[in-house]
């Protein structure tokens, strides 16, 4: 097939860029012509809470990247839309995650298929944003009607849908395992580049700071004796989005400093292996969530995972094989971790991990595409 995949991708930087640029290199590799049409501009500055949009990185090999989608002016919608009708392209491609984006989307993929050629699948992230704004429910009904089917990476996402739509085809298929960040390094290595102690045991906390992934509650389980008993120390690995001054005083009030490491800037692509391969133990303390690409980074670096039983998180880490499923709460996460380093499970995880991991493949991803194509053709 002729494939234009929508969205986010280099320069920009991040988990939706990850997943597109990775998504791309498995539809070629399949034999599909692939090219991605990202932004000129994705977000106005002013209501970006991080530093800076945009990857330090070099650019991705072998992949076809233009830059045309301003997701803020409409006519810009009516220019890029009628450039893809003319492509005519056998499938659009919409990696969908915010509602803020359903009118730049859902006008673009409108003008594509008027061509009656071009067929247009989301996959969808979320339905239901984690933070809500006004006018979410509207920009998101405009744009799931401008859609011919729809790919949820879990049954959160799926139930989410039937709220907006009931009939248009649609496949559950999770996110595949992210096996684009480089490869795995032995502990020792991996703490030594770092400039960690090498006989300290570290836990990870990776990716954005955001109010829902829940790092305050894992800071309270820093605090409980039982987990600082074990002598374990947490990475803070990732940029702070908001509320840092909030974070900074809860650090001081529980008196956590001597067991925190503060990497709280981004973490370029290329430095990502180092943090996963030094942690025992990968932490996603998340108050609610869908699915989450940090789960798909550990099992490439075939980590064992404590998330909480929130989403879909639950579907992805199966208690007892990959990791912990417990509630959101300071005293589940600390129990938890305690029984990691008490019982020494680390060893025990392993081969279940790799085990697991086999259901998320990216194949099983263009497969699960040209199933839903397919059948709407």
């Amino acid at each position: 097939m002729k494939v234009i995949l929508l969205g986010t991708a280099y320069p920009y930087r991040g988990g939706l860029a990850s997943f597109n640029e990775r998504l791309a290199l498995a539809l070629q590799e399949q034999g599909h012509e692939v090219e991605i049409v990202t932004f000129t501009l994705q977000y106005p500055n002013f209501i970006f809470p991080g530093k800076t949009q945009y990857s330090d990185s070099p650019p991705p090999a072998g992949l076809n990247i233009s830059r045309r989608v301003n997701a803020i002016n409409p006519f810009n919608w009516l220019k890029v839309g009628s450039y893809l009708r003319k492509q005519r392209a056998d499938l659009l491609l919409i990696k969908f995650w915010l509602p803020l984006m359903g009118p730049c989307f859902g006008s673009i993929a409108r003008l594509v298929r008027k061509n009656r050629k071009t067929r247009v699948i989301t996959i969808l992230d979320n339905v239901i944003p984690h933070e809500k704004r006004a006018g979410d429910r509207l920009f998101t009904r405009y744009f799931l009607r401008s859609g011919d089917a729809f790919v949820a990476m879990s049954n959160t996402v799926l139930q989410d849908l039937r709220k907006f739509d009931t009939t248009k085809p649609r496949r559950l298929n999770p996110h595949p395992v992210f096996d684009n960040f480089g490869s795995v390094v032995s502990k020792p290595e991996a703490k030594r580049l770092l400039e960690l102690e090498e006989q300290t045991n570290y836990l990870l906390f990776f990716g954005f700071i955001r109010d829902y992934k829940g790092l305050d509650i894992l800071l309270q389980a820093m605090a409980d004796e039982r987990v600082k008993e074990t002598g374990a120390r947490l990475i803070v690995a990732g940029e702070f989005y908001k509320n840092r001054e909030a974070y900074e005083q809860q650090i001081k009030a529980l008196h956590l400093e001597e067991q925190l490491v503060l990497r709280t800037e981004f973490i370029a692509d290329e430095e990502v292996y180092k943090y996963f391969c030094a942690a025992d133990l990968v932490v996603q303390p998340y108050k609610h969530a869908t699915q989450s690409g940090v789960t798909q980074i550990a099992y490439h670096f075939n980590k064992p995972m404590l998330v909480t039983r929130v989403g879909g998180l639950a579907e992805l880490v199966p208690d007892g094989r990959a990791g912990y499923v417990v509630d959101p709460d300071p005293a589940s996460i600390a129990t938890s971790i305690a029984d990691f380093y008490t019982h020494h499970r680390e060893a025990g995880f392993l081969p279940l991990i790799r085990e697991e991991k086999k259901r998320f493949t990216w194949e099983a991803m263009v497969k699960t595409l040209e199933a839903l194509y397919a059948e709407i053709t």
